[in-house]
């Protein structure tokens, strides 16, 4: 694996960690959220922009999106 991807995969760990956390989720709860808005290609599609901001932004970031994702479905 080559040293972005390697960045980009700790990146997207980190993501799901504190998602799970701040959420108050198991592991399996988190990425089943993750994965039906489609957030983990979000945050690896904009890894440059999204790894230099803070937890608590990213964080916000992540809610953003998926209420954005759970507006659009409706």
């Amino acid at each position: 694996m080559d040293k972005k991807k390697q960045d980009i995969a700790y990146f997207v760990s980190f993501c799901i960690e504190q998602y799970k956390n701040a959420k108050h989720l198991t592991g399996s709860e988190a990425m089943r959220q993750l994965d039906e808005y489609k957030v983990l290609d979000y945050l690896s599609e904009h890894y440059d922009i999204l790894h230099t901001q803070s937890r608590q932004w990213i964080l916000e970031d992540i809610e953003e999106f998926i209420r954005l994702r759970k507006e659009k479905s409706v």
